[in-house]
């Protein structure tokens, strides 16, 4: 059927101080097209201070092989069965990077630093810092003019990035994840107000954003500036797309209201003014920035985005959460103390159920042939395996989505012992349609991914 307006990927609902991108839609197919490609995204996200691996790794399969993932799975990994035909578990991949190579004590700095640059920092609490250009950053510069955003940083706890945080290794690379380049870190943002208006605030130039703010943050949806056009825009689109448009602007509405509920409210982190709050609440505080970004790769404002759960060494205590009033990081370095295992491993499970939303929400969204989902990856793992250990090798790692048909779910992989995990960032930068066959220490590109 030949549609009677076809509608830009790139076009925007414009109305005061706001301009939204729109969802993919059946009306961005060109006429007599049967369908267009789906952009690739690329996710990482990151828990700090390592694993209980015992609870983590499929049982009964040890070794170099590959299996297929047991619908019964030890305690960390088993919120994911459902998804597991969506998801591969890769063991064996080693951060080389992480490890001393004698420079001495300081693990927790060079987890976060090496994670996604496969480079070993520099030690230094000063501004010399000197990593690598991270995978994520790599993949961005070829998404430079073609999506608004060429990548997004986010994260759920706010870190110093100044002064010696772990054994004279600077905060910044225990609180960083994205390096633009090897002396160039990129903070995460950890306000979801932030990010809410940087992809959906004011694009007009000549707008004081702290004026706008303050006008609009309590009384005023975002919305409400745009119903108009998307009313009128509606009135051209068939029924599913009309649907999709009810589903996006409603997915708008509802983390606008519990971002504006969080900063009424109680419970909150406030930093120097209201709008900069943050939920008090990890769970909550995740749901929102996990939420943000999922928006922003549902209408390719990026294609790339890091998501830092916690920093390294983070004594972040989940009291109210799942009652552990105990700090993360001290828990970790457990020496075989069974009560403070069981609570690392009901840590980890609560992380855990950040990854099940965010694969049941990207799941959920229907675009061209697929799901958000079959058109991504999404990496969840930790730049340490065993966190009593300090142990960079064999690290825990998840790689779920079907990146346009280019990954194989469903397997458990255990790859030889002392194989780069660069190498399967080399083979995430090809299915991202970035070519090379190196990337920090990486030997070459992970295969097996693919069937």
């Amino acid at each position: 059927m030949i549609r009677n307006k076809q509608v830009s990927r790139r076009s925007l609902l414009r109305g005061a101080g706001a301009a939204m991108a729109l969802p993919f839609l059946d009306a961005m197919v060109p006429a007599f097209a049967s369908t267009i490609a789906s952009p690739t995204r690329m996710g990482f996200l990151y828990v700090p201070n390592g694993i209980v691996m015992d609870e983590w790794t499929p049982r009964g399969q040890s070794g170099v092989g590959e299996w297929a993932i047991p619908a019964e799975l030890p305690r960390i990994t088993r919120a994911i069965a459902p998804y597991r035909k969506e998801l591969l578990i890769l063991s064996g991949l080693d951060c080389n990077g992480g490890n001393a190579l004698g420079d001495g004590p300081g693990d927790h700095g060079r987890a976060g630093a090496a994670y996604l640059t496969a480079t070993h920092p520099r030690k230094s609490a000063g501004k010399d810092v000197l990593a690598g250009t991270s995978v994520d950053q790599v993949a961005a510069q070829k998404m430079q003019g073609v999506t608004r955003f060429a990548s997004m940083e986010l994260g759920c706890e706010e870190g110093v990035q100044g002064g010696n945080c772990d054994n004279g290794y600077s905060c910044t690379y225990s609180n960083t994840l994205a390096w633009k380049s090897p002396t160039t870190p990129l903070p995460p943002e950890v306000r979801p107000r932030a990010v809410f208006e940087r992809l959906f605030g004011s694009v007009e130039l000549g707008v004081d954003p702290a004026r706008r703010r303050r006008q609009e943050m309590y009384e005023k949806s975002i919305l409400d500036g745009v119903l108009e056009d998307a009313a009128r825009l509606k009135g051209t689109l068939g029924g599913a797309d009309r649907n999709k448009m009810d589903e996006y602007l409603s997915a708008v509405r509802e983390i606008e209201t519990r971002i504006q509920s969080m900063e009424r409210g109680v419970g909150v982190v406030k930093y120097p003014v209201p709008a900069e709050s943050v939920p008090s609440d990890f769970g909550e505080h995740s749901r929102l920035m996990l939420d943000l970004m999922v928006l922003a790769f549902q209408t390719d404002l990026t294609r790339v985005s890091t998501l830092l759960f916690s920093i390294e060494q983070s004594p972040r205590a989940y009291g109210a959460e799942i009652g552990i009033p105990e700090g993360h990081h001290g828990l970790t370095h457990h020496s075989g103390d069974k009560e403070k295992i069981e609570k690392v491993t009901r840590i980890n499970c609560f992380h855990m159920e950040a990854l099940v939303y965010v694969l049941e929400k990207m799941r959920s969204i229907r675009e061209g042939d697929g799901t958000l989902l079959d058109h991504s990856m999404i990496a969840y793992g930790s730049g340490i395996s065993d966190g009593n250990l300090h142990d960079h090798s064999n690290l825990p790692l998840i790689l779920a989505g079907g990146a346009n048909g280019r990954l194989k779910g469903g397997r458990h992989i255990r790859y030889a012992k002392g194989t780069p995990m660069a190498d399967l960032f080399v083979a995430m930068l090809d299915r991202m349609g970035v070519e090379g066959e190196r990337f920090g220490d990486s030997r070459g590109k992970l295969e097996r991914l693919s069937l």
